[in-house]
């Protein structure tokens, strides 16, 4: 008998969770993150998550969000897009009030069922695939700009320094796919790329990419991919004789990134989503400065993948505030928050939701690393 008086007590408390109904009543506000903190992209996700703590540390400092403090609930997916989903549906259960700044094209794509089943927020997903753009998910909350309007400007400007011969390399799944759509546009009518080439996700194999792209004389090669997959096909095309231009999209905006390519990074075209990290006019950029010198063992430099961790942050937190304010700390109260935000100013950058527009941000800029291992703007 009192095993079975628990269970009923159990079972209506994960219905609530699952719900979403798990509010005021909570000592802490659980936001769940499930990203390859191992892996391919692990360097840019410990950046990225570094930067939300940033926030998430000032505010629980002040004393949180109507007295309740923000836990960031991690879960490593090892960037595989099941693992993803798994974990999601996991937090979920958990009662988290919303996912947050999880990582990846398939990964969120692979989310996106649970989001309307769990009634859950998706915040700031680290990715600007446009399938989370439109139509409008209206559980879906993106903060950067879309992979497609970056890849696109980089390649309009590499044509307009006198590029002729400009190739493609993509990762074979929705992420390349997305990516190498913009760059097409950037394309003139009847001038297509010489070569656009596709590697496995996960058993890349560069040689016979490099043959290819050996074969097809390229001034600048654009890879489309994430992580220490871009790094090795990049030192495949140094090793196999390539001077031509390398370029990449803000997936790989981060240290990590510079340091796996080494010597090799210098010179490389990197697109970015948020102002460069060292504009210290800017006020997003001085307050993400000021906050790493008040906590600096969460990471050593302000990086443009740690700006895009505190802008998400930032967001989620004005949509939390505002679901405190009208007294409904629950994932529908957070989604309606969120829908509510218009002309809000992250330090000299301005984004605005409503029901038809979860598309945040559109800013879109070109940096190149320098010889020192720094984005150069």
């Amino acid at each position: 008998m009192p095993f079975l008086s628990v269970l009923p007590r159990i079972t209506l408390c994960s219905l609530a969770a699952w719900l979403g109904l798990i509010g005021p009543a909570s000592a802490q506000l659980r936001v769940g993150q499930t990203a390859g903190h191992s892996g391919a992209v692990a360097a840019t996700v410990k950046e990225a998550t570094a930067g939300a703590r940033l926030v998430f540390e000032q505010v629980n400092a002040r004393g949180g969000i109507g007295g309740q403090k923000i836990e960031l609930v991690q879960m490593d997916d090892k960037f595989e897009p099941a693992l993803a989903a798994a974990n999601a549906r996991q937090l979920a259960d958990q009662g988290v009030i919303a996912l947050f700044l999880t990582r990846g094209t398939p990964h969120n794509q692979a989310i996106l069922p649970l989001l309307e089943q769990a009634r859950l927020p998706l915040v700031a997903p680290s990715t600007g695939a446009m399938l989370l753009h439109q139509p409008v998910n209206p559980w879906v909350f993106n903060v950067r700009a879309s992979y497609q309007r970056e890849a696109e400007r980089l390649v309009r400007h590499l044509l307009q320094t006198g590029v002729s011969r400009l190739a493609i390399v993509q990762v074979a799944d929705s992420f390349g796919d997305d990516g190498a759509a913009g760059a097409l546009r950037g394309f003139a009518p009847g001038k297509p790329p010489v070569a656009h080439l596709k590697y496995d996700r996960s058993k890349p194999d560069f040689a016979p990419v490099v043959k290819q792209l050996m074969g097809s004389d390229a001034q600048a090669v654009l890879f489309v991919g994430s992580g220490t997959a871009v790094v090795d096909g990049m030192k495949a095309l140094r090793a196999g004789g390539s001077a031509a231009q390398l370029a990449t999209l803000s997936n790989n905006a981060s240290s990590g990134f510079v340091k796996s390519l080494g010597p090799l990074a210098h010179g490389v075209i990197v697109s970015q989503v948020l102002p460069g990290e060292r504009a210290l006019a800017v006020p997003l950029v001085k307050e993400a400065h000021d906050l790493l010198a008040q906590h600096p063992g969460l990471a050593t430099e302000v990086t443009p993948a740690l700006l895009e961790g505190l802008v998400s942050a930032k967001v989620l937190v004005e949509g939390l505030r505002r679901a405190a304010a009208a007294r409904d700390l629950s994932r529908a109260g957070l989604q309606q928050a969120l829908n509510g935000i218009s002309k809000l100013n992250l330090g000299g950058l301005e984004l605005s939701y409503s029901p038809s527009d979860h598309s945040g941000l559109d800013y879109a800029d070109l940096s190149i690393i320098g010889a020192d291992g720094r984005f150069k703007r």
